[in-house]
């Protein structure tokens, strides 16, 4: 059997996966979040390991001792860091903190500008990425900075408490910013630019590993807690989207994931690095072997849900308010800036609704109109990810997939069918995935991803969304909307 564990914003959840690729169990358990009005958004990482140490229990029940392998998928771009006793000394700064957006442009403009980070570096640091909290760290905690030791990513801290053991992967070390994804080396110069070439910041680094390794069996005391085998290894893991990547069988060219969750991402697996010299799409390596040029839209189901509560509906409301309004809402176009927004780079920006009149102003239009924004946000991002290209079939996974009104509409606005994979949680069965890869190389049996992918991954067929081509245009006028309203109302570099 193989564990996967996936730690997000909310919580932390477990799937166990037998060799056949079968779902055996699975488990959740939520964990705090630290939200301050000025953009700060922190978790304590002891929470993390309650909740896995919860979650996993409940998807093993009496398994446990038959485990082999485990891997953990982790939220991007949060910040651990330890001190020389390997404790941690500070609450983990996360994906969504934009309280280091001044931080971010100070980095940049240290370094050369925009495009000379690109050129020089491979990625341009975004607010969010985990290179500015470190700025951050240095100028608002110097006494913290200075006790820095070891540098973390969540699933990086949540491997070193299975294992003992220090490691890194290509895949999730890509948003750090301080990681080069077209050598898959870390680039110590960036790190140079805040410690003032003293060393400290590239000496608390951790080992990269390849894919096919492990990083160790686990800890005998962790074993005996959770109910494991002390014999269970576990692999490298990867942050969410590498993960949720291999659990949507994206391991190979041609196939495009769109995850609507807290955030919206979509992103596909290619063979070479991406080539895009904007600095708009994230061009990460994959945790898969291969590289995951992505988009990352930071208003998504976080958005809908608000929306939802403010207007006194629930979930259950979105699909017959959706069947019930036509493309466009009406005129009215939102712009769902809630949280800033990371693409196009806006960490301060504030949402825009437009084009409200009298025929016009209802709960329908308004839920459709954020719904709407959201969704031509991260298309958006699709387009930039394609290049120009159609998408054929795009595999939708989050909370907001869960909506046939919604798939609907993402068809309907690309062209492209959009499918659903019957397991929701793709980052833990990614996790669970890369678990039985790895333990097939270090034991001398190894298979694909996508044989694996192949085992483990099956759509619902009944949730495939066809587009309607009799909507397309009116899609178009209402993204074409979306898009003028975006370039009225804010500068982007």
């Amino acid at each position: 059997m193989y564990l996967g564990i996936d730690c997000g914003t909310q919580g932390t959840k477990a799937l166990l996966l037998g060799p056949d690729g079968a779902v055996l169990g699975r488990g959740y358990a939520k964990h705090q979040l630290v939200e301050r009005a000025n953009g700060a958004r922190e978790q304590d990482p002891a929470w993390w390991v309650e909740a896995l140490q919860e979650s996993v229990k409940q998807a093993l029940g009496s398994n446990g001792g038959r485990v082999l392998a485990a891997s953990v998928s982790g939220q991007q771009h949060g910040l651990v860091v330890l001190d020389e006793a390997m404790q941690v000394i500070r609450p983990a700064k996360l994906w969504n903190d934009t309280e280091t957006a001044p931080q971010n442009a100070e980095l940049v403009e240290r370094l050369g500008g925009k495009d000379a980070v690109l050129r020089r570096f491979g990625i341009l640091p975004l607010t969010g990425y985990t290179v500015s909290k470190l700025l951050w760290l240095k100028q608002r905690e110097p006494e913290n900075f200075a006790r820095v030791r070891h540098i973390l990513l969540p699933h990086e801290y949540l491997n070193y408490w299975l294992t003992g053991r220090l490691a890194a992967e290509f895949g999730d070390a890509s948003g750090t910013a301080f990681f080069d994804p077209r050598t898959r080396q870390w680039t110590h110069e960036v790190l140079d630019a805040i410690d003032g070439g003293t060393g400290q910041l590239a000496a608390a680094l951790p080992p990269l590993l390849a894919v096919e390794s492990v990083v160790g069996p686990v800890r005998a005391e962790v074993a005996a807690t959770l109910g494991l085998s002390s014999a269970c290894v576990v692999a490298t893991g990867g942050g969410d989207n590498m993960m949720g990547a291999i659990g949507t069988g994206n391991v190979r060219e041609g196939v495009v994931t769109l995850s609507l969750g807290t955030s919206s991402t979509v992103y596909s697996y290619r063979e070479a690095p991406a080539s895009d010299t904007t600095g708009n799409v994230a061009p990460f390596c994959s945790s898969s072997g291969g590289w995951l040029p992505l988009v990352c839209t930071m208003n998504a189901t976080n958005v809908v849900s608000q929306t939802l509560t403010n207007l006194r509906m629930t979930v259950d409301d979105i699909d017959p308010v959706l069947a019930a309004t036509e493309p466009g809402a009406g005129g009215i176009t939102t712009v769902p800036f809630l949280n800033g927004e990371r693409t196009p780079d806006l960490p301060a920006a504030k949402g825009v609704i437009a084009g409200i009149s009298a025929t016009s102003y209802s709960a329908a239009n308004l839920l459709r109109s954020m719904i709407e924004g959201v969704t031509f946000g991260i298309l958006n991002g699709l387009e930039l990810i394609l290049e120009g290209r159609p998408a054929d079939r795009i595999v939708a996974i989050g909370g907001g997939a869960r909506s046939a009104g919604w798939r609907q509409m993402i068809a309907d606005a690309t062209g492209a069918t959009i499918v659903v994979p019957v397991e929701e949680e793709a980052g833990c069965l990614g996790a669970a995935i890369q678990a039985m890869y790895a333990y097939g190389h270090v034991t001398g049996n190894p298979r694909t991803f996508q044989q694996l992918c192949e085992l483990a991954v099956a759509l619902d067929a009944e949730k495939t969304a066809t587009p309607q081509t009799s909507a397309r245009a009116e899609y178009r006028a209402a993204w074409d909307a979306y898009n003028h309203t975006v370039a009225a109302h804010y500068i982007i570099d």
